[in-house]
């Protein structure tokens, strides 16, 4: 078994924006020179998640609304209580969501469904900078 890791940056809009991370995550697995294994696509920080959907129009406004009925954003949060800064429900949806997810590739494709994607979810209430990690294992 081997190891690979290669991380890469995007720039968000703020709380909502979905960024499809898919080809980028996809590069990386193809520039290891591993041919089957797992993906761990990961972001640090507290307010910012990684999944799949199927990257299309109407779910990129189903998402946001989604969370809005899991953690709504007017709820009372210790957190903002607490730092006042406005984004307890950001770490509480990020905690539900989770920060990352493993995807297997096999002859250096991951293997995904026809309309899965890997997404990056933006929780937080400002525009963000985020540090994309992905470590291959396999060989």
């Amino acid at each position: 078994m081997a190891t690979y890791d290669e991380d890469f940056d995007i720039q968000t809009k703020g709380e909502n924006h979905i960024i499809d991370i898919t080809e980028d995550v996809a590069t990386i697995v193809k520039n290891s020179n591993l041919t089957d294994g797992i993906a761990c696509i990961f972001v640090s920080g507290s307010t910012g998640t990684i999944t799949t959907i199927e990257y299309e129009p109407g779910l990129l406004e189903d998402m946001p609304e989604a969370m809005e009925r899991l953690a709504p954003k007017d709820a009372v949060y210790q957190h903002h209580l607490r730092w006042q800064d406005g984004n307890g429900h950001s770490h509480v949806r990020a905690a539900i969501m989770g920060p990352g997810i493993t995807v297997p590739f096999r002859a250096g494709q991951m293997l995904l469904g026809t309309w899965q994607q890997i997404v990056f979810i933006e929780l937080d209430v400002k525009p963000r900078n985020r540090q994309i990690r992905v470590q291959l294992v396999g060989e």
